[in-house]
């Protein structure tokens, strides 16, 4: 049998029908439940015209219904892009346009979206299926469809016609020209990493998982398809308590979970305000983080905190799905300057250290991160020259494996086998003279106690310099840290044309609509700043 995304949640409802699948709030759909609502919207999707391979958004907030939309899509022989509803309209409409999708699945909340998007729609016009009990209070569109119109179709599956190398979701990443890229992301490279992730971390049907990632975001495609591979619980975390430290630190005490994976910019968070305690967490078993470097100190401090919880640092861009790579860490650093690998490859990947010619560099020594194998996206959506420009053949390699995606990341392969990230090659930047590498001085940064969080940037300078170094950053609680505070402090590890020449005090960091701190607005920020000094 063709096994496809969609057959863990069919195989999971055979297996326990009653079993609780989903949970956000009061809301709560057992695996039976989940099976019937998207075999039925599948029924009527394709009742509806939807042929094989067509696009479909999902402009809705974190939802169960959104879980539903994802899978009856799939199950349609569709192809689900999930859309980040707070984005602006023009963005959203560009995404819609690009992926030539006549169908958006949205829900209460979106109706000031979906009026701006009928203002000038895509060609062909636009359908709406409205997966809310109440119908929306829009007079610029009439849905196609309302979530009750689902229980007049049949609850069993409909047959599939998909392969597991055809596309099941497209993610839209930021693109440099402020067009946004889509990531094509098929059924096997799913499989291949939920596969491997489901042996390797042991989760079972008594896991009760989190679902902390926006659902646009790479990261929660884990969330989802590892959650019913293993027949287990999802608990979908609610966007607005990403800001609430207390409060995401009491959901996961009071949803009991035994799996927390997020970007490390939540864990810094509740970090800060020391909302964790100590042995707090009974049942959590696993700490996962992606997306981001997690700064020392405050893995120590959460080690310190869960010594019964074992935690592990995932790498991987969007391009090669989830994650490519996994470190468990063995024991609580002692040194806040230790630095923490991105470790080994999973499963049928592998991560190559190479130079320019694309040769392997030798241990220790500085190269270009690039990954391969069975994770790799087959490319950008309807863009052959971005995909042929990140997606490389090696000279080097033999078929079939000469495929090679080019992260853009600067990494070393250490001594004892284990990979390094050592920073972004944009993070790395003259001044005065010197390279630099940001990341050392947020390292740095990071040591000190009386910060709660920080990050790094650089932007233009005037004359010799080249580029001028910025810090944001937001003191720890009750600290009364300054910038000469905090320069005199960089001294002792720091030469002094790696200090910082600009500081801002936040009392957060600015996040993309991916949980992660956002640079680009930070950039923004200092330029202004300035322009008008």
């Amino acid at each position: 049998m063709n096994k496809l995304l969609q057959t863990f949640l069919s195989d999971a409802a055979q297996r326990r029908p009653d079993a609780v699948a989903l949970v956000m709030g009061r809301e709560r759909l057992t695996y039976g439940q989940l099976e019937t609502a998207t075999n039925q919207l599948a029924h009527l999707l394709r009742e509806r015209g939807l042929q094989k391979g067509d696009r479909v958004g999902v402009l809705m907030p974190k939802s169960p219904a959104a879980i539903v939309s994802f899978i009856g899509v799939l199950k349609a022989d569709c192809v689900y892009v999930p859309i980040d509803p707070s984005a602006p309209p023009a963005r959203i409409a560009r995404i819609i346009r690009s992926c030539d999708n006549q169908w958006v699945l949205a829900r209460n909340g979106t109706e000031s979206t979906l009026d701006r998007l009928m203002e000038d729609p895509p060609p062909g016009g636009l359908r709406v299926g409205w997966m809310s009990e109440s119908k929306p209070a829009s007079s610029n569109f009439e849905p196609t469809f309302l979530s009750d119109d689902l229980n007049n179709y049949p609850g069993e599956p409909p047959n599939s016609r998909l392969d597991s190398e055809d596309a099941a979701h497209i993610l839209f990443t930021s693109g440099s020209t402020g067009m946004p890229k889509g990531v094509v992301i098929t059924h096997s490279n799913v499989l291949h990493f939920v596969d491997w992730a489901v042996r390797y971390f042991r989760i079972g049907p008594n896991d009760r998982n989190s679902g902390h990632s926006p659902l646009h975001f790479d990261l929660s495609t884990f969330d989802i398809y590892g959650t019913l591979a293993a027949g287990a619980q999802l608990h979908l975390v609610p966007p607005e308590l990403n800001i609430l430290a207390a409060k995401l630190a009491e959901f996961i005490r009071s949803s009991e979970l035994t799996q927390w994976f997020s970007a490390p910019s939540a864990l810094n968070l509740m970090a800060k305000f020391d909302t964790v305690r100590q042995d707090d967490f009974p049942t959590l078993k696993r700490l996962l983080w992606c997306g981001e470097v997690f700064p020392t100190p405050v893995l120590a401090h959460w080690m310190r905190r869960l010594p019964h919880v074992t935690f592990t640092n995932l790498y991987g861009p969007t391009e090669a799905t989830i994650a490519s790579s996994f470190y468990a860490i063995p024991e609580c650093p002692v040194d806040d300057k230790a630095q923490i690998p991105i470790g080994k490859a999973c499963e049928g990947e592998a991560l190559l250290v190479l130079d320019d010619d694309l040769r392997p560099v030798p241990p220790e020594h500085t190269g270009w991160l690039y990954i391969q194998g069975v994770g790799l996206s087959p490319g950008y959506w309807r863009d052959e020259e971005k995909t042929a420009a990140a997606f490389v053949k090696s000279p080097h390699v033999p078929e079939p494996n000469a495929r090679l995606y080019k992260t853009g990341d600067l990494a070393r392969l250490g001594r004892d086998g284990l990979v390094y990230f050592l920073g972004r090659a944009d993070t790395q930047i003259k001044c005065r003279g010197h390279r630099i590498e940001l990341g050392e001085i947020e390292a740095a940064l990071n040591t000190i106690t009386d910060l709660g969080n920080c990050a790094v940037v650089a932007i233009d300078a005037d004359g010799f310099e080249g580029k001028t170094i910025c810090c944001a950053y937001v003191p720890a609680a009750a600290s009364s840290v300054t910038p000469a505070m905090l320069r005199e402090k960089l001294r002792e590890t720091l030469p002094v044309y790696m200090l910082p020449a600009r500081w801002k005090a936040f009392e957060g960091l600015p996040q993309n609509a991916n949980g992660k701190i956002d640079r680009k607005k930070l950039k923004e920020q200092f330029e202004q700043e300035r322009v008008v000094s």
